[in-house]
């Protein structure tokens, strides 16, 4: 009995602190984003533009390195390679441009994605049972795809402040969970009260 409720006890801590430390991440990550949205944003930039280095010092390395590819494969890679190496620097010379290059490029790619969705919801709509919501997302998506084309910087900036609140949202919610949690913990974990069983033949004087 004692060793399962020390097993529920170790389970249940487990996920408390996963939760409590993941809900304080998310949480002070969401305030960093809306206290700091630019230098936020540059950081991510600057993220991308040293992953892009060393991949591409991979990428060049695969190709020089591996003899068992062939000579067209071990070219595509340096020059892949290369390409990488070079995007990585120019962001790393200039990251308030590559930042703005980014949001405005990831910003046309949401745009575009959204109009493409919402014209294929509508080419399947003679397939769906339930035809007006199709219709009514379908113009949702092509108008929200529309306006973020016409302003994708504005676009940008507004979805950078949605993922901050989302972060922040949801790091309060995992730090609640986990303080709920613990009250599970102690109603599942403690033991039943033990009551005397009066032997048998026993009488009071």
């Amino acid at each position: 009995m004692s060793e399962s409720l020390t097993e529920a006890k170790s389970l249940f801590t487990s996920i408390r602190i996963t939760l409590a430390v993941s809900g304080v991440v998310a949480l002070i990550a969401g305030i960093v984003l809306l206290a700091w949205p630019l230098k936020t944003a540059i950081i991510v930039t600057g993220i991308i533009a040293a992953y892009l280095v060393i991949a591409g010092l991979v990428y060049v390395g695969l190709g020089i390195f591996s003899g068992k590819k062939g000579g067209w494969s071990r070219v595509g890679h340096i020059v892949l390679g290369v390409l990488y190496i070079v995007a990585g620097v120019v962001a790393f010379l200039n990251l308030t441009a590559a930042t703005i290059t980014l949001a405005f490029v990831t910003a046309i790619f949401l745009g575009v994605s959204w109009i493409v969705d919402g014209i294929v919801s509508l080419s399947l709509l003679n397939k769906d049972g339930s035809k007006a919501w199709t219709i009514i997302y379908a113009i949702l998506s092509i108008a929200a795809g529309v306006i973020v084309l016409f302003s994708p910087l504005l676009a940008a900036v507004a979805l950078w402040w949605v993922l901050g609140i989302t972060l922040v949202v949801l790091g309060i919610i995992q730090i609640v969970r986990a303080i709920t949690l613990g009250r599970d913990e102690k109603a599942a974990t403690t033991p039943p009260p033990t009551t005397s069983v009066p032997q048998a033949g026993s009488s009071n004087v």
